[in-house]
């Protein structure tokens, strides 16, 4: 949002409707026969005219004709307490938390520094979310089933899981004012080397005998080096980006980035025990 300032009133001077961000995605490549891995933060464009309904109105419309619109729904509070470091919890604490925490439920369970966008995505109407406690994904659209539908609890974004078959099926990657550290499908590239430790990770969820806490394997994922695979995406002239409202939106193909992510941690990282 650019704004005037005049006597501390702030003015909004270019704010952001769902046609012009509709025409900005289809001049940047978007159609309405795409798989789209979306990754939002509304407060990147500055003022939306109808917030987070607008965004997901916008991508819902170019995708209505046969596409699908595809958003993780992380529920990661609702994970191993040992793990947490943002904030970290004494290990005293561990089993209260644990016991305390509500079984995960796809409508229901907060969706952690997710955004509005996501959150206004997954209560719609036709919106099929994956089962997963701590990381799962919600779908819209022609493969929407697909997607979502055997998503396994270990290793939950692996061969398994929306992102292989976002792989699979030759989708895209939106990102809309956040970068490549937000991309959840470029995990999947950690899962495809030996360049992550495996931990023992946690959630509470239903079973048939009641809430409980249920315990999986999974990698000690890391996405802050991602954006080192965004600089090889930049040099390939893989990545399409505009801006609009002040955000930078990127959009590029999901397969292809995998592809270099593996590359880029066969040079790089070696777990020789994994080998």
């Amino acid at each position: 949002m650019t704004e005037q300032k005049n006597n501390n009133i702030k003015t909004v001077t270019n704010p952001v409707t769902r046609e012009a961000l509709i025409n900005t995605l289809r001049g940047l490549g978007v159609t309405g026969n795409q798989i789209l891995e979306v990754h939002s933060s509304l407060s990147s464009f500055g003022y939306v005219v109808g917030g987070a309904r607008t965004i997901v109105d916008a991508l819902m419309e170019i995708a209505e004709p046969g596409g699908t619109i595809l958003m993780p729904t992380q529920t990661t509070e609702n994970s191993e307490p040992g793990n947490w470091v943002d904030p970290a919890v004494p290990a005293y604490m561990y089993k209260e938390i644990r016991a305390a925490m509500p079984p995960y439920d796809s409508r229901k369970s907060d969706l952690r520094n997710m955004g509005e966008v996501v959150e206004n995505f997954r209560h719609r109407e036709g919106v099929v979310i994956s089962n997963h406690p701590a990381v799962s994904y919600a779908a819209w659209g022609r493969y929407a089933r697909l997607l979502c539908n055997r998503q396994s609890m270990h290793f939950p974004l692996a061969e398994e899981s929306p992102c292989a078959r976002l792989y699979e099926l030759k989708g895209y990657v939106l990102l809309l004012g956040t970068d490549f550290d937000t991309c959840t499908c470029m995990h999947l590239a950690e899962y495809r080397c030996d360049c992550r430790p495996i931990v023992i990770s946690g959630a509470c969820m239903n079973t048939k005998d009641g809430p409980q806490w249920t315990k999986y394997l999974d990698l000690n994922i890391d996405s802050e080096v991602f954006s080192k695979v965004r600089q090889i995406l930049v040099r390939k002239k893989m990545i399409r980006e505009t801006t609009l409202g002040g955000c930078r939106i990127q959009f590029f193909p999901a397969a292809a980035a995998i592809d270099e992510a593996v590359r880029y941690f066969d040079k790089t990282v070696v777990y020789d025990l994994y080998r």
